[in-house]
């Protein structure tokens, strides 16, 4: 108790003294032996009051003492599987929980890794990446404050991550490798990494690119071969040398054909090469036909549907089929764009099948156009026709939103012929071109875009849009500038994707199953994210049909399953909803790709700098001994006495203030009981 407490207890009852005998002594006759049990009851209740207000507090200091800790972290990953059989890493492990001095002087804990980090539980070898540096942020954050070493027994070589090798000083664990497995260097040739995209369209051409390194003191030269669905598409001789390791190869292949293609990269072996798995590498790509269908739909001709075909089919992705309105109905239903030009009444039966199948549609009017009908037939825009034939020059908005414009100029651009008369939009819409007539902006739309919900449509009010792709080139040498500009109107037309309450995310292909992962997201029917939903997917292997049902977890703001264990093969899923009618269905390829299988020795040369980056030293297996021993000689590992003080209240005022009630009620009743005042 401190100095000041004791002070003022003393204070307390020197106060409480003088108040008492004044109270029943001073001038206070009666009987002697009641006047001092009354004046015993007022002073413990005054001093109890007063020792209330004091609040006098006591120290308790305890000491207990402090370890250092001891993480052993050990890597798990298929790469120390061949490792393993040289040196025993359940036997290195043992060795070190079982050390009863490091028991004694350390809290000593067990981790594996591989893409992450765990509690050691058991060690199995099945990891299909190795990240160092994750390991070794987790372990800092861990033990923070703690005086931590770590022994990681690893063979150095990461495959994912940010490099270990510079974890430095500033961390506050310090770390000391065990290496294991091979550490004779070999020449070795590898193809270090493929890039390809996903998605590749059909007759269109794909970039490949191919990184090969090579490790070795000679000068080499090897053959470089990418084979499509077995066939060899592409060779490059390639030559290495000590300083010249590292090449780069770029290809384009052509897609041919739609579906899945397989694509294998193979480069020919050294001789007497020891590891020959990392000359094999094999990615894929989907070829998909995403073909959007055009029809023109028209009962005239003229200059402009050629310019419109043109247009569209610059690009290979777009068909463009000229109908005529009598068309039959069946050949529509492939149909996903409507350019209908210059609709006149024979064009009755191609807008009750819009209307059926709310097809999106692009509208070109002109002097030929039967206004009367189109008001009449469809419930978009009106124009009042004074049948008075004008020409319109186009004004470009620059605040056009719904897609880029700002590559497109109207420089130069001819007139466009139409019908004089006022144009009334009744959908929503924003207005891409404007018309001037005779140097005056009538603020009336030239080509509109119309943002309806429901359906995607599209007017432009003139004629004669073949000038412009002509004013193009000569502006331009080139048609792109109209050319780009039709693309993008047809390729917002042509998308109409619904909401969707369900939604899955995955890859087509995956290089291996560590990256197997399929994402989903799941909407109410306001369409507000449902985070109490339970989602579930049915997995197909279709070389034997074997089927596994897996939930999917909750994530932030999504839903997903980690199909890290499955092994290569081709799947077909299906996504479903508990409670209701809700699926997904689609497929997917795991290739036969271990990352791991790319080094054949140990990287030990990395590890001996990380060690140095943090204090520590560098160790084989055969010097696990010496690795014990210099942990526990080390001093800044020894225990540490700590102290810790535990201040408490000397009183408890609830019950002191119970005391002090009980005390004055006594004193109460027995001054009634003598018939005291």
């Amino acid at each position: 108790m401190q100095t000041s407490s004791v002070l003022y207890i003393l204070l307390a009852a020197l106060l409480a003294f003088p108040i008492v005998y004044v109270q029943y002594f001073y001038k206070n006759k009666g009987s002697r032996k009641l006047r001092i049990f009354l004046s015993l009851l007022r002073f413990l209740a005054i001093f109890g009051l007063l020792l209330v207000l004091i609040n006098p507090k006591l120290a308790k200091t305890e000491y207990e003492i402090e370890k250092s800790n001891l993480v052993v972290l050990v890597d798990n990953s298929t790469s120390i599987k061949k490792a393993n059989t040289n040196t025993n890493v359940d036997s290195l492990l043992r060795k070190i929980t079982g050390n009863k001095s490091v028991l004694d002087l350390f809290n000593l804990q067990t981790f594996s890794f591989g893409n992450g980090i765990e509690t050691l539980d058991s060690l199995n070898f099945t990891k299909k990446s190795t990240n160092i540096s994750d390991a070794l942020k987790s372990l800092n954050t861990l033990f923070d404050a703690s005086n931590t070493a770590v022994i990681m027994i690893s063979d150095g070589n990461q495959t994912v991550g940010e490099d270990y090798e510079f974890y430095g000083s500033p961390k506050k664990v310090t770390v000391y490798p065990l290496v294991v497995g091979d550490t004779a260097t070999y020449d070795d040739i590898r193809i270090s990494q493929v890039n390809v995209n996903t998605y590749a369209f059909l007759k269109n051409k794909f970039p490949l690119e191919t990184y090969v390194a090579y490790e070795g003191e000679g000068s080499v030269n090897t053959v470089v071969r990418i084979m499509i669905e077995g066939k060899v598409v592409a060779t490059e001789t390639m030559t290495f040398s000590k300083t010249n390791n590292s090449r780069r190869l770029s290809t384009l292949l052509e897609a041919k054909t739609v579906g899945v293609k397989e694509i294998k990269i193979t480069v020919s072996p050294l001789e007497n090469e020891k590891n020959v798995s990392n000359n094999v590498r094999e990615v894929a790509l989907e070829v998909i036909d995403e073909k959007t269908n055009v029809a023109i739909i028209s009962d005239m001709l003229h200059p402009d549907i050629g310019a419109l075909k043109k247009a569209i089919e610059s690009n290979e992705q777009r068909s463009v089929d000229i109908l005529n309105p009598n068309t039959n109905v069946d050949k529509l239903e492939d149909i996903d764009l409507f350019i209908l030009y210059q609709p006149v009444p024979s064009f009755k039966p191609i807008y009750d099948f819009i209307e059926v199948k709310r097809a999106q549609v692009f509208t070109i009017t002109g002097t030929k156009t039967d206004w009367r009908f189109l008001n009449s037939v469809q419930n978009s825009f009106e124009k009042n026709s004074y049948n008075q034939v004008e020409e319109i020059f186009p004004i470009l908005n620059s605040n056009f939103t719904i897609f880029n414009n700002a590559e497109f100029s109207v420089s130069n651009f001819p007139p466009l012929e139409s019908d004089l008369g006022e144009i009334l939009i009744i959908k929503p819409n924003e207005t891409l071109i404007n018309q001037r007539i005779k140097g005056v902006d009538v603020r009336q739309p030239l080509l509109t875009v119309l943002t309806n919900d429901s359906r995607k449509e599209a007017v432009l009010f003139g004629e004669n849009i073949w000038k412009w792709r002509m004013q193009s080139f000569r502006n331009d040498n080139g048609f792109n500038n109209f050319d780009e500009l039709i693309a993008k109107l047809v390729l917002y037309l042509a998308t109409n994707k619904s909401k969707e309450r369900l939604t899955v995310d995955y890859n087509v292909i995956f290089s291996g199953a560590g990256e197997a992962k399929i994402k989903a997201s799941f909407f109410d029917k306001t369409y507000i994210f449902d985070t109490n939903a339970s989602l579930s997917i049915t997995i197909k292997r279709l070389s034997d049909n074997f089927i596994q049902e897996i939930p999917f977890l909750l994530k932030n703001g999504y839903y997903e399953v980690d199909l890290e264990n499955f092994i290569s093969d081709s799947y077909e899923f299906k996504v479903n909803v508990k409670d209701e009618t809700i699926s997904k269905t689609g497929g997917f390829k795991i290739l036969d790709f271990d990352i791991e299988k790319q080094f054949l020795s140990s990287n030990y040369k990395k590890m001996g700098r990380l060690a140095q980056n943090t204090g520590g030293s560098l160790f084989y297996p055969i010097e696990v001994d010496s690795l014990l021993s210099r942990l526990i000689t080390d001093k800044r590992y020894l225990p540490t006495q700590v102290s810790s003080q535990n201040v408490v209240s000397l009183i408890d005022f609830r019950i002191l203030l119970a005391i002090i009630v009980a005390i004055l009620t006594a004193e109460w009743f027995l001054r009634k009981f003598k018939g005291l005042s």
